[in-house]
């Protein structure tokens, strides 16, 4: 070789780890800014062609002020003889900050045990809420005697704030600390976790970088939800993809391949299986726009980002850090071949395969229907608010004080906006409709009893539900009125609000699960037909890893009901679960089979098979307890949704690499053959 190529080959790794670090510099600081424009404004994530979501915009043209309502709420033994003092308390706060519109008086409940007043908010407080909602507090126990609470948007609201405020710091250290901690078990060296963990660094702050911009020029929405799930995504499948690259690596390394050859060789061998599992699961993320959810369309284009982030880092970073450090990336362990390990734990799987293959797929598969068979008993119609939040919130407490007094839908009524000239028959249909406790049009003075308010023709009526309005009741009683006042000849009524948002949600997700399971499924077989060159193999690989989450929603339903004690989940919790498990279940299989087909070529069915699972058994495992370790961090953030999502991929991915991918799929390919990869002529048998 001439001295300048020489020069080069160390001269473009150089400038490759220069230019990362850089970037990483300049952009990792985004990884932690994405709360700068982020909403978790829930109203902002419905379904677009929804009837709730139609009455927020008609809402609008009856406030001159939009307001953030907070509910007090006043309790104890003194509460009946305590009215006069707490209407002074809700008076003395008319001009405070950040307060907006007429607060209204205290109301007594039928019971005479507690009282309520309304204080409306402006929307726009954003980190001031906490004090607007303080000083909320602090004038309402100047009444004597009693207790106070807060219910109502603006306190869960801050409650959500609190707790999306590990997002940025807490998320992110939890799961680079787990991920380290496995490294350094797995490669048992000091220097290549680092490197592999600085890489995912870099990946998180490009698309962070990234997904600020266009958050910032409203191109994508960012919640505190999407947020975290691109953390661990992206440290995730770049973790992942490093792994997968650097056991090629070693194995070059292990035949004495000079460091610069070997980088080249690992990256030809790996960047085909890389850049198809990225694929799948970021065409399976970006099916997620088909969704007439935003929060699902928002998640879409911000998970493909860190995906195609996390595959730049791992073909462009890591070879170039490992060309340079070579053997000493592995001290003090010495890189060598998977086949010095004789007598470990994949040979022994890989001959159990090969000897009883029927045996190994039969047993696997009824266990997995067994699972499977619970799935309908996941019950997807929405999370109750009482259990939104992991922890006890305290606007959840106050809500269901505020339910145990008042009319259950107190505080959160449904909301009627129909022709102003109708409005007598509206109000008198939405009385009689079963479910309702009463119906009251909304006055420009905001007090009971005076005119209506009018604009441009139409007028609000404020429902009140006798359920609780998260309740599957309520959520009966909104299709009721929506019959009921759909009937009131040209009334043109629409009902929404909260437990409208709620119907409409989980209608929309049951379409979006309809629409787009069939869509990921056929972008993932499409993507497996052109890596393995066959039709009949890329069949059964989708079918393997759908029947691992089906049998995780099965495992689940159980887990969720008698162990974590979730009575409902999230409308989106199933979709989630779907992209993620059987994008990233076929990542796994791509990495084996893709390997499998190459030692197939040459050695023939049986031998290419065991080899396959031989040498991609450790790294695949190694890569699946990672990505389950860093989707099981989303527990550190108090919200159900995510705690459901996380223990949905932790355990699904556990599952498809320990069961799926290691005995079903491996001992299905062993018995049916070279007609598996049909119409690629692969030999039963070929030389060593």
């Amino acid at each position: 070789m001439s001295p300048a190529a020489r020069r080069t080959r160390v001269l473009l790794p150089l400038l490759l780890l220069a230019l990362w670090l850089v970037a990483g510099g300049a952009l990792g600081p985004f990884a932690g800014r994405l709360g700068e424009v982020a909403t978790n404004d829930q109203a902002a994530f419905l379904p677009r062609s929804a009837e709730s979501t139609a009455v927020i915009a008609e809402q609008k043209r009856f406030r001159q002020n939009e307001t953030l309502p907070v509910i007090v709420v006043w309790t104890g033994g003194a509460v009946a003889d305590r009215k006069a003092d707490a209407d002074r308390a809700l008076t003395s706060l008319a001009d405070a900050p950040g307060v907006t519109g007429e607060v209204s008086p205290a109301i007594p409940s039928e019971d005479g045990k507690a009282l309520e007043g309304v204080v409306p908010l402006r929307p726009d407080l954003g980190d001031t809420l906490p004090d607007a909602l303080e000083r909320i507090r602090s004038a309402a126990e100047r009444v004597p005697g009693t207790t106070v609470q807060l219910a109502g948007p603006a306190a869960t609201q801050a409650d959500l704030s609190d707790a999306f405020a590990g997002i940025d710091g807490l998320l992110l250290a939890v799961a680079l600390a787990v991920v380290l901690v496995i490294l350094l078990l797995v490669y048992r060296s000091v220097l290549l976790p680092l490197v592999i963990i600085l890489g995912s660094v870099f990946a998180l702050g490009v698309a962070c970088a990234v997904v600020y911009a266009l958050a910032d020029h409203d191109v994508v929405r960012v919640d505190g939800q999407v947020q975290g799930i691109l953390s661990i995504l992206v440290i995730g499948a770049a973790t992942d993809y490093a792994l997968l690259l650097t056991a090629r690596y070693r194995e070059e390394l292990a035949r004495d391949t000079d460091r610069f050859t070997a980088a080249r060789a690992a990256l030809r061998q790996s960047w085909a299986a890389i850049v198809a599992s990225a694929a799948t699961v970021a065409l399976g993320l970006l099916a997620l726009l088909l969704s007439d959810l935003t929060n699902n369309r928002a998640l879409g284009p911000v998970g493909a980002i860190g995906i195609a982030c996390a595959v730049l880092t791992s073909l462009t970073f890591l070879p170039a850090a490992l060309a340079l450090l070579g053997r000493a990336a592995y001290w003090p362990a010495r890189p060598r071949p998977v086949d010095d390990h004789r007598e470990g734990v994949w040979h022994r799987v890989a001959a159990l395969v090969d000897r009883a293959s029927r045996k190994v797929w039969a047993v696997t598969l009824v266990a997995l229907l067994a699972g499977a068979a619970f799935a309908p008993a996941l019950t997807s119609k929405g999370v109750p608010l009482d259990e939104t939040f992991v922890d006890d919130a305290p606007s959840v407490a106050a809500q269901q004080t505020l339910s145990r007094h008042f009319p259950a839908g107190s505080g959160n009524p449904a909301v009627v906006v129909a022709d102003a000239d109708r409005v007598t028959e509206v109000v008198r249909a939405a009385r009689r409709t079963e479910g309702v406790a009463s119906a009251t049009p909304a006055s420009a003075s905001g007090r009971p009893g005076a005119d209506p308010l009018v604009v441009d023709g139409r007028v609000r009526v404020d429902v009140t539900l006798t359920a609780a309005p998260d309740s599957d009741t309520a959520k009966e009683t909104v299709a009721r009125l929506r019959t009921a006042l759909h009937g009131v000849p040209d009334a043109n009524a629409l009902v929404g609000g909260y437990t409208a948002q709620q119907y409409d949600t989980l209608r929309t997700a049951q379409h979006d699960r309809a629409l787009i399971v069939p869509v990921v499924l056929a972008i993932i077989l499409l993507i497996l037909v052109v890596l393995l060159r066959s039709l009949l193999l890329p069949v059964l690989l989708v079918a393997t890893v759908a029947l691992n989450f089906l049998t995780t929603l099965g495992v689940s339903a159980l887990v969720f009901r008698h162990v974590l004690g979730f009575t409902g989940t999230d409308p989106s919790v199933p979709l989630y679960g779907f992209v993620f498990l059987v994008a990233l279940g076929v990542d796994y299989n791509i990495f084996l089979m893709s390997r499998v087909r190459e030692e197939s070529l040459r050695h023939g069915v049986r031998q290419g098979m065991a080899r396959g699972l031989v040498t991609t058994g450790g790294v695949i495992t190694s890569a699946g307890v990672v990505l389950a370790a860093t989707f099981a961090a989303l527990e550190v953030i108090p919200l159900a949704f995510l705690a459901q999502i996380a223990f949905i991929v932790a355990f699904g991915v556990l599952l498809d690499t320990l069961v799926v991918r290691s005995l079903l799929v491996p001992a299905l390919v062993r018995d049916i053959g070279a007609r598996a990869w049909w119409p690629t002529a692969v030999p039963e048998t070929g030389k060593a």
